[in-house]
């Protein structure tokens, strides 16, 4: 693989997603909501932590500092398109504006020095008490050199819309549609944006989190199982 030698110094481009930064890791709550010890499922220790709102310090290590230098040398405005570079467990993930999405997709299949050819899903994910609430994450593989991308970018319950990337993966006609149906992320530019698991008719997206769960109750040896919304709150 061919990388440019001229790209930033492990320190940083200044004013992009890139400069580094030494945040530490907020302090998380357990995946019900509880912020003191562990989880109350009875398995224990299931502890989510909160996610950095920076960029990760440089170096990255691996391949990541090359190919982030890479993108930096080749696409053009590259620090206003990106807005954080995170390296978590292992991956790389970049934060980028809804608008801006689908243009970075192009580059990262058709650059010489990136070649992510295949699309491995989209996929949405809702965090309510945030302000851009829904998340669009993209899974991109390079068959050519081995390697994985994550795109993230995220969006507000106002203005839910996305850069669809149909026109480049084409591929991703289904996923979005899911995505849609799911999370009500509007993905401008799809040829034909319809429900695909749920009825056309149907009110709502169900993988909301203010979604209302619904159910009946259920008799279980000789217990009455309530309704999922009217069991206990472990927030």
């Amino acid at each position: 693989m061919t990388v440019s030698g001229s790209g930033p110094t492990p320190g940083a481009v200044e004013g992009s997603a890139v400069a580094p930064t030494g945040a530490p890791v907020r302090p998380g709550a357990d995946m019900f909501g509880a912020a003191a010890g562990g989880d109350t499922s009875g398995f224990g220790g299931l502890v989510r932590r909160a996610p950095l709102d920076a960029s990760s310090p440089r170096p990255f290590g691996t391949w990541f500092d090359d190919a982030v230098d890479a993108l930096v040398d080749t696409f053009p405005g590259f620090g206003d398109a990106v807005t954080r570079v995170v390296v978590d467990r292992g991956e790389l993930t970049l934060h980028v504006r809804p608008e801006r999405v689908a243009e970075l997709c192009r580059h990262l299949r058709d650059d010489p020095d990136q070649r992510y050819e295949l699309l491995l899903g989209v996929s949405g994910v809702d965090y309510p008490s945030t302000a851009e609430r829904f998340h669009v994450v993209y899974h991109l593989m390079s068959m050519t050199y081995r390697r994985r991308i994550r795109l993230e970018t995220q969006v507000a319950l106002e203005h839910p819309h996305v850069a669809s990337v149909t026109g480049v993966y084409p591929t991703a006609d289904f996923h979005e549609r899911e995505t849609w149906d799911m999370f009500g992320v509007v993905f401008d530019g799809h040829p034909a944006l319809t429900r695909i698991l749920m009825p056309d008719d149907w009110d709502g997206h169900p993988q909301r989190k203010d979604y209302p769960l619904g159910g009946v109750p259920v008799e279980y040896k000789g217990a009455q199982i309530p309704p999922p919304d009217e069991r206990r709150s472990y927030a």
